[in-house]
């Protein structure tokens, strides 16, 4: 049996020609997936098809999590369709990540840096990002420091702080993921605390957490009260 296509939905019904009648903003999740498929399989329409997918993977916000395998499992998903899925999903993420979504927004807890960085540093080696704060926890900038496994001795204070005096920053918020998933610190993630910790308290610029990102979690030093 050949997949039911887009045209033998009724007219008022397509999800395209609802689209343009009442706007991208109004149509349901299920409705702008049905018009990136164009087609369900031999079983379900496509507006079917779609919600059904949508329930199977838990939900739109869970399409990033899925896999190119794991799409070609459903009937009705071959290997442009996966494709198309993904890069749409990995379109959403590089918008969702630009800084202008974080810089002037107000700092409230780790959670909100975690739930920034969790899709931005997913799939990177080893990064170390700073962010810095005005005196009243709005953030001013995002900068990344260095690439690579964070050691003591290849992070420079001396590039950080110079850093917060051109913004006139009063405090700093280390960020980096471990890409193994598993937020305990190293020995060294500890000794880069500290100093830079110390290093502030001279300088009057607080280091006020150190957050590591992993898989689903993140370790706050502040959280644990090792800052």
């Amino acid at each position: 049996m050949e997949k039911i296509k887009m045209k033998e939905v009724p007219l008022s019904d397509r999800p395209r020609e609802r689209l343009k009648k009442v706007g991208v903003s109004n149509l349901s999740d299920s409705e702008l997936l049905a018009i990136i498929l164009k087609t369900g399989n031999k079983d379900l329409s496509v507006k079917e098809f779609s919600s059904y997918l949508l329930s199977s993977i838990g939900g739109v916000k869970k399409i990033k999590d899925i896999s190119y395998h794991e799409l070609l499992k459903y009937k009705g998903i071959g290997e442009a369709k996966a494709c198309m899925i993904l890069a749409i999903s990995e379109l959403a993420r590089r918008i969702n990540s630009n800084m202008d979504d974080i810089k002037k927004v107000k700092y409230k807890s780790p959670d909100m840096i975690f739930d920034y960085y969790k899709d931005k540093v997913s799939n990177c080696q080893e990064e170390f990002y700073c962010l810095y704060l005005a005196a009243n926890n709005t953030i001013i900038d995002e900068e990344l420091v260095f690439i690579g496994t964070v050691n003591h001795s290849m992070v420079h204070p001396r590039d950080v702080f110079k850093r917060a005096y051109e913004l006139n920053a009063s405090y700093i918020i280390c960020v980096h993921n471990h890409p193994s998933g598993d937020v305990r610190p190293s020995k060294d993630d500890e000794n880069v605390t500290l100093r830079f910790k110390q290093i502030g308290a001279l300088m009057g610029v607080r280091v006020i957490d150190h957050i590591i990102i992993g898989k689903n979690t993140y370790y706050s030093f502040l959280e644990e009260g090792k800052i």
